[in-house]
């Protein structure tokens, strides 16, 4: 696949839990995680796959994704980084994800949110 296919392909996995009506669904978003996700929040905590279920669903706040790439790890295995404004929360934070192929499936492996000053 082409870089640019390719770049565009994640940009759509990365807004596609961003999305309010998937951010509120704990099955919608059960749907995008790999069954050992791990996310570093940009709060400090580490949340794990099993806490996304019909107790913590995630807020539906306005995004909106800036200075988005990618990295191919390997033929299976994509690294996103991008800016990240949250709208709803006036807070900028850099992003990362490891998203990883299995059964011909993209599911999002690791994620990271770390707070930014808005200078990068």
């Amino acid at each position: 696949m082409e870089k640019e296919n390719l770049t565009q392909t994640f940009y759509n996995l990365e807004c596609s839990h961003l999305k309010s009506e998937i951010r509120t669904s704990a099955k919608e978003l059960l749907n995008i995680l790999a069954d050992d996700y791990v996310e570093f929040g940009s709060s400090g905590r580490v949340w794990k796959r099993k806490d996304y279920n019909n107790n913590h669903v995630l807020s539906p706040d306005v995004f909106e994704i800036s200075h988005f790439h990618i990295d191919v790890l390997s033929p299976d295995c994509v690294l996103t980084t991008y800016h990240l404004m949250n709208h709803t929360a006036e807070k900028k934070t850099l992003r990362s994800s490891i998203w990883r192929k299995r059964e011909e499936k993209w599911r999002l492996f690791f994620h990271q949110g770390t707070v930014s000053n808005g200078d990068q």
